[in-house]
């Protein structure tokens, strides 16, 4: 019986580890380091490295500094019960404010001329994203998680499937993670099923139908 707790604990407290580290605000960075950095992308043949590190500091600090900001702020001064998010009403602000970053990124990555159509398509889909969950919390909690893991995983198998080196082991991982994340988000926090298998919907139809409308 105490083997079985232990098992369970240590279980819980992997899915929480999971959770954090695979939190929305990182998933998007770490989909532009693929595009900058990993063996089979060649977006941004040409770049400097220099370049490179710049536009992932960009990434940073719009998809994940700024918007853990403006939660702690919001918890500071009192918005926010938690920075955990854990009702629909705590994730308006939130959700406003981030879907505002996730817009300014687009807007000036779509303005550079030299910058690769998929680096663009990733960041509208996750603006695009953004938007339709905030439409979607007025009736229900739908998982941030889920959204970015489903949203991510999909860009890597577009890629895989419109470049000839393909996402090599990125796609298998990212897989396994979308999985675990789905897995973790249903052992430890209190989404429903149907939150969590409409977060993969949402961000699969998301960025398939921005792959197909934005050239």
């Amino acid at each position: 019986m105490e083997a079985t707790h232990t098992r369970r604990q240590s279980a819980k407290i992997f899915f929480q580890f999971l959770s954090w580290v695979f939190h929305p605000v990182f998933i998007p960075v770490m989909g532009v380091g693929f595009l900058l950095f990993s063996d089979t992308s060649t977006a941004f043949l040409g770049f400097r490295e220099a370049q490179r590190w710049l536009i992932l500091g960009q990434a940073f600090t719009l998809y994940t500094f700024f918007p853990l900001v403006t939660v702690g702020l919001l918890k500071a001064v009192g918005f926010l019960d938690s920075v955990h998010l854990s009702t629909q009403r705590e994730r308006v602000i939130p959700l406003i404010a981030t879907g505002i970053w996730y817009f300014w990124i687009w807007y000036v990555w779509k303005n550079l001329p030299d910058y690769p159509a998929e680096l663009v398509r990733l960041a509208l889909a996750t603006w695009t994203a953004s938007w339709v969950t905030l439409m979607i919390n007025v009736r229900m909690k739908i998982s941030l998680h889920t959204i970015a893991a489903g949203l991510m995983l999909t860009f890597l198998c577009l890629w895989s499937i419109n470049h000839p080196y393909g996402a090599g082991i990125y796609l298998p991982i990212a897989s396994l993670l979308a999985g675990a994340i789905g897995a973790a988000r249903l052992e430890v926090s209190d989404h429903t099923q149907t939150e969590v298998y409409g977060g993969y919907a949402l961000g699969i139809i998301t960025m398939l139908t921005i792959h197909l409308l934005y050239r």
